[in-house]
């Protein structure tokens, strides 16, 4: 036998006398370092509830899964709630689940090679694994409890089942999210399936079942009991508790057992049915609580627009009152699909609404929310805005709460006998009369036109005052010349402000969806005065392109940053809505967070959540302050805007190009945690689009991509150029120049070239940085930032790339190639041609707003 077979038989000799010391040492619930899970053993919970081992239901592939201990399906099969690696089988049961060096979890196939990770990034001084309970398989330190430090839990990757406690949802402020996918074959492969529950968070968030992306079933908002659409959805005493949270962090859908002795769960089976299951003691058998979609009427959008589902009707598919079908031949055969269109166009100012009882809410992703209003001015603003078609209270609990405002079509609306919610949809007011007001009387309608007439005299004289103090007011004002600023507006001007804003969307010939969808704080111009103190100089945080931005403190206590847009700065109102438009979608660690805006009279503002440590060119370009930043640190705010970036190309629900991404765009938090900011300039790309053009560049010299500023052309290529010049200038510490001079000094891209091709890389770093680094790490980095500032866009590395080669040290990297400059000439010219440029200057904070694109 040679070497090799030697080597071969010990490694084998050394598995099996680890699986036998692991056989003798294995504790009932707790998996340690020192241990391994083999094939043929399994670790159960402290009361025998749940089991974690392998099974198999082929005997040719193998999963690491969890199951009931003492339950079982019909066919005798166990209860599996959730596989590790279901899209990732072992092949032969000589595998191993075990804590690797580096506190993950690994199953390690027939050959020693991990084939599923928990793929945790903390290091770990005595992990252990355990099963508890609950059916969360949890890691954490041995001598911790606490389950909000738990290394890495099962529950936040569930499969096709939802157990008690588990969240269904999003958390807001990682962007990641929780939500389950049905098995391929129901207890014979758990690979992905087709069909998966998933929770959407725009507008007023609601569930949604989706059989290969397409939606099939929706469970409607919550309305502070139950899901709109689940009337049976009951709470039961002492047995299941349904919980629905929403903030500006989390959003997310769970349920509580009362009863320890109950078992139950959600899941989502292989041929597309969610099913509520409780465990019956007496039978020994799962019962089927609740299932969807049970009907022709839980068919998303089966009656389609304006159209009611009610399986008490026939045909099931009716027509608002007040609509008609859209398409009447198909209509009566049976397919509703086109859904209904008005009797009578709406006249606005005079329309009425028609009060529906016992239904479930339309679509809720694109609507207007506000937690805070009632129905009685919910109504009102409702009314005053002709873009709105219908209106609702948010919860139903205490009598009703909150507003909901729909401003498009009401698609997948349904009747029920009992249950549901109340619906006012807009009506053109000769339909109301027609059909009656649900059950107002004559005298009642005469009463409310003669209320109506005397509130219309009313305020058409409050009116008439309100504009002679107004001209009386601002005349003082001119007089003045400015002495006397106005601060104060009627306090309705704030749901006039939020009546443009949210349904301006509908009047603009726009490809780009407005604030429609969102629900977005407006802070009063008062408020905002006391809060800076007047916008005085000692709350000035700094000053921008466009405008000044301010330090301020809430009556509550939190600190903000206001961005106060200067009257006269090149930013204005379209700037300003898409700047509010994209930063309200999305939601980063990595990326500012907005927490409202005001707009009074010529005054625009931005309200952000407060920067301890301000902006990163403050520090990295100040030789007092830039030795604070070490490589740490430095390199932690490198992959920080690597992470931001990524979400803003590949993971938010738009594909965003900020086109302005610089060191001075970049804010630090107390722990010189790094976001992006500064949205004005950013673009909406769709999914598949790759390129854009434009006539009008924006954006900073010395960041920007040859062919955006030369050709007007950007992509996500072009914020990747910017990318790298931040790569490079937080490691040398020094900023980058849009030219070269003259006198042959190179800007930094060039200097970080040359020293490249040298083999000097390492020369680049900042001299302030201490010895700590790491040389491959500094790098390596280098690298990545050359790569990413390329002449050709199409050499440029995506961000996925960028992020994979910065986490990892065996990822493969490709030599980079000559870099992109804006202008100016090529290092490679000659002296004689350097001659004939005229004199560059360095232009790396002048911030561009208008260029003719060749």
């Amino acid at each position: 036998m040679g070497e090799g077979g030697s080597t071969t038989l010990l490694t084998f000799s050394l598995f099996c006398f680890t699986t036998f010391l692991s056989t003798l040492s294995l504790s009932t619930d707790t998996l340690t370092t020192s241990q391994l899970l083999t094939t043929n053993q399994t670790l159960s919970s402290r009361n025998a509830i749940f089991q974690l081992g392998f099974f198999s239901s082929t005997n040719s592939t193998w999963y690491l899964a969890i199951w009931y201990k003492t339950t079982h399906d019909e066919d005798g099969d166990k209860t599996v709630v959730w596989v590790a690696n279901r899209d990732t089988p072992l092949e032969n049961p000589t595998g191993f689940l075990k804590i690797s060096n580096q506190g993950n979890l690994v199953i390690i196939d027939q050959s020693q090679k991990p084939l599923w990770s928990s793929n945790q990034t903390t290091t770990n001084e005595n992990p252990v694994l355990q099963l508890l309970d609950s059916g969360n398989l949890v890691l954490r330190e041995a001598n911790e409890n606490d389950p909000t430090k738990f290394l890495w839990q099962s529950f936040d990757y569930p499969t096709d089942t939802l157990l008690p406690g588990m969240k269904l949802g999003w958390n807001l402020d990682t962007g990641s999210e929780k939500h389950i996918t049905s098995w391929r074959v129901t207890n014979q492969d758990p690979s992905s399936g087709d069909f998966s529950f998933k929770l959407d968070y725009r507008g007023l968030p609601e569930i949604f079942l989706y059989n290969k992306g397409e939606r099939i079933y929706r469970s409607g908002p919550w309305n502070g009991e139950r899901f709109s659409g689940v009337p049976e959805m009951q709470p039961v005493t002492d047995s299941i508790k349904f919980t629905f949270f929403v903030d500006q962090h989390e959003v997310y859908y769970t349920f509580s057992i009362g009863n320890q002795s109950l078992f139950s769960r959600l899941c989502v089976s292989s041929v597309g049915e969610l099913q509520r299951l409780t465990w019956i003691q007496s039978t020994q058998a799962w019962n089927k609580f609740w299932y969807a979609p049970k009907d022709q009427c839980d068919i998303y959008k089966e009656c389609g627009p304006y159209g009611i589902c009610d399986t008490n009707a026939s045909p099931v598919c009716q027509c608002v009152r007040g609509f008609r079908p859209k398409n009447p031949q198909a209509w009566n055969l049976r397919d509703g699909s086109d859904g209904c269109v008005r009797n009578t166009e709406l006249e606005c100012g005079s329309d009425r609404f028609l009060h529906m009882r016992n239904v479930k809410l339309p679509e809720t992703t694109s609507v207007f929310v506000n937690r805070s209003m009632d129905l009685t001015e919910c109504g009102d603003l409702c009314h005053g805005n002709c873009s709105c078609t219908a209106y609702a209270n948010i919860e139903i609990t205490n009598g009703g709460t909150g507003c909901v405002i729909w401003v498009s079509e009401l698609l997948d609306i349904r009747q029920y006998p009992a249950g549901g919610q109340d619906l006012y949809v807009r009506l053109a007011a000769s339909d109301v009369d027609d059909i009656g007001f649900e059950g107002v009387s004559d005298k009642a309608n005469n009463t409310a036109k003669v209320v109506g007439i005397i509130v219309c005299a009313a305020a058409f004289i409050l009116l008439v005052l309100g504009i002679c103090i107004l001209w009386k007011k601002r005349k003082l004002q001119w007089i003045l010349k400015g002495k006397s600023e106005h601060r104060g507006f009627p306090e309705r001007s704030q749901d006039l402000l939020m009546n443009e804003v949210v349904f301006s969307s509908n009047r603009e010939q726009s490809s780009e969806r407005n604030l429609d969808d969102l629900e977005l704080p407006l802070f009063d111009f008062n408020t905002i005065t006391v809060a800076t103190n007047n916008f005085s100089e000692e709350h000035k945080l700094g000053q921008g392109g466009f405008g000044s931005v301010y330090k301020g403190r809430l009556m509550e206590g939190q600190d903000i940053a206001v961005k106060r847009l200067s009257k006269n700065s090149g930013q204005g109102i379209e700037e300003f809505k898409n700047e509010v438009k994209l930063i309200v979608k999305l939601q980063h660690r990595n990326l500012v967070r907005l927490l409202g805006c005001s707009i009074q009279m010529d005054e625009k503002m931005l309200v952000y959540e407060y920067m301890e440590n301000r902006s990163l060119d403050a520090i990295l370009f100040d030789k007092a302050k830039r030795s604070s930043l070490d490589w740490k640190r430095r390199f932690n705010i490198i992959c920080g805007i690597a992470r931001g970036l990524l979400y803003l190309h590949h993971d938010s629900r738009f594909r965003i190009i900020h086109r302005d991404l610089k060191a001075s765009n970049i804010l630090l938090d107390r722990e010189m945690n790094p976001k992006i900011s500064d949205f004005g300039m950013a673009r909406i790309f769709g999914t598949d689009q790759t390129e854009a053009n434009t006539m009008r560049v924006v954006g900073t010299y010395g960041y920007m991509s040859p062919e955006y500023a030369m050709d007007g052309i950007f992509s996500v290529k072009s914020d990747v150029f910017s990318f790298g010049v931040l790569v490079l200038e937080i490691i040398s510490g020094k900023k980058n120049r849009g030219f070269y001079s003259v006198n042959k000094e190179l800007n930094l891209l060039g200097h970080a070239w040359k020293l490249w091709k040298e083999e000097n890389a390492l020369e680049l770093i900042d001299s302030s940085i201490d010895n700590s680094y790491s040389p491959s790490e500094v790098h390596r980095c280098i690298q990545v930032g050359l790569l990413c500032v390329q002449e050709r866009a199409e050499d440029r590395p995506t961000m996925s790339s960028v992020v994979l080669m910065l986490s990892s040290d065996t990822a493969s990297m490709p030599q980079p190639k000559n870099p992109g400059f804006c202008l100016g000439r090529n290092p490679t010219e000659t002296d004689s041609s350097s001659s004939k440029q005229d004199e560059s200057f360095t232009v790396n904070q002048v911030t561009v707003t208008m260029l003719d694109a060749r």
